[in-house]
């Protein structure tokens, strides 16, 4: 058996995921991070990785009997995840911080510091099945289709896959919940967090009024139509996504949506629902976990969470990934992910740079 880190949040997941490995015989470290400083934020401790969080976790290593540790990653999560975010936004794009948090942060260095401990694996509550054969390790959908989280985890080292363990990934929501009941542990019933870790106000906005300050993205602006009509004023760029249909005023004979943010003009383009769907995506930032895709090989990508899977032909990825969707979709938003599926296997992702419509398929 292994010396496990098992990443603790103080939620009901990772107490499972630490119980199992601990049922099953491996010698187990729990340790929760300390990403952000709450200390000037009313209601901090209530946060997922807050106060609460930390105790919780504790309570939970208590109980398995296993040493547990927090580890101070301020400045490497706000470096690698908090910079990203700010910065993204401010270039007019919508940031996914759990996949930059679960490429860098909670499994990169972790696994370095975990290193330290004497640990050769690490674990996590995420809900997603990892392979380990002879001939590779590959990460798999979770079972429980309702949480499975793998399309927040292409960013990964693909070096790492082989070390890593998702014991509740074979395990629905309420089977964990089950499991941490028949336990005693003091997070079987506790709700789950809704918001970003480090946007404990819940609204994002705050962070980059403190962390922008003057800037043009949260600056006023033009709301206009495709063919530059102006039909409306804005706050802030920052404050919109592709998609978004709140905030954009009323009046309109037909309900509008954001199509576009051109933060070099600060404007806020928007249309119809039909004016949303595009069949062409280009993603950047590309990490393989597994055979990267060739041109003219067909593949299955996941634009957002939650969303179906597309079927897609790739037509470029050398520096950029280049995917004609075989269906036009709505809301493709800079930013996010584009993650490749074959099956249930994640092969990679990427970020998402531009979505577009080819020319002669409009209108077919």
């Amino acid at each position: 058996m292994s010396r496990v880190l098992v990443a603790m949040s103080g939620g009901v997941d990772s107490s499972v995921a630490a119980a199992l490995l601990v049922e099953a015989g491996h010698e187990v470290v729990g340790v929760t991070m300390k990403t952000f400083c709450y200390s000037e934020t009313p209601g901090h401790g209530k946060t997922c990785c807050g106060l609460d969080g930390i105790t919780d976790a504790k309570r939970v290593a208590h109980a398995l009997g296993i040493p547990h540790y927090v580890f101070d990653v301020e400045k490497d999560f706000a470096r690698d995840v908090i910079d990203d975010f700010v910065s993204e936004y401010a270039r007019g794009r919508t940031p996914n911080p759990c996949v930059r948090c679960n490429g860098n942060t909670k499994f990169r260095d972790l696994m370095a510091r975990g290193r330290a401990l004497g640990c050769d694996k690490v674990a996590s509550g995420h809900y997603v099945r990892v392979e380990h054969a002879t001939r590779g390790s590959h990460l798999r959908r979770g079972l429980d289709p309702a949480k499975d989280q793998a399309y927040f985890l292409w960013g990964l080292p693909a070096s790492l896959v082989p070390r890593l363990l998702f014991p509740v990934g074979e395990l629905t929501k309420d089977e964990v919940r089950a499991r941490a009941r028949a336990l005693g542990l003091v997070t079987a019933d506790k709700p789950e967090s809704q918001e970003i870790c480090f946007v404990p106000t819940g609204d994002y906005r705050d962070l980059l009024e403190k962390r922008l300050g003057t800037h043009p993205a949260l600056e006023p602006g033009p709301i206009v139509r495709l063919d530059g009509e102006v039909v409306g004023r804005h706050d802030g760029y920052a404050g919109f996504t592709v998609g978004q249909r709140r905030g954009l005023g009323g009046g309109f004979p037909e309900p509008l949506f954001v199509l576009e943010i051109r933060p070099e003009v600060r404007q806020v383009v928007v249309g119809t629902r039909d004016d949303l769907l595009q069949d062409e995506v280009v993603v950047a930032e590309a990490n393989w976990l597994d055979e990267p895709p060739a041109p003219g090989d067909a593949v299955h990508v996941q634009l957002r969470y939650r969303a179906r899977p597309v079927s897609a032909t790739v037509e470029e990825s050398d520096d950029a990934l280049r995917l004609a969707l075989a269906e036009p979709t709505a809301a493709i938003t800079p930013g996010q992910s584009a993650v490749v599926f074959d099956g249930d296997r994640l092969r990679g992702g990427g970020r998402i740079v531009r979505a577009g419509t080819r020319v002669g398929v409009a209108g077919e």
